[in-house]
């Protein structure tokens, strides 16, 4: 189980500017759809962006705190979010 705040915090570290929405899918703290908005995600492809998040998230996944993830990843423009 890990809390949405340690995830958050997870992306964060690599995306300072991260806006972050994250739901439980399960009720067990293991599956989530977690969405991102982050500038890091300007010119990198659905592909590069989910790598983005794993690279992120790799150390909650690798001791099985996330099982599954759900992602969305939307620059700020996408996402309708003023970036700062």
């Amino acid at each position: 189980m890990i809390s949405n705040e340690a995830i958050e915090s997870c992306l964060r570290a690599t995306m300072p500017d991260a806006v972050v929405s994250i739901t439980d899918r399960t009720g067990t703290r293991d599956h989530f759809s977690i969405r991102v908005v982050s500038v890091a995600f300007q010119d990198k492809n659905l592909l590069d962006r989910n790598r983005l998040i794993y690279h992120a998230l790799r150390e909650p996944m690798a001791d099985g705190r996330i099982h599954a993830m759900e992602l969305k990843a939307h620059t700020p423009d996408e996402a309708g979010v003023a970036s700062n």
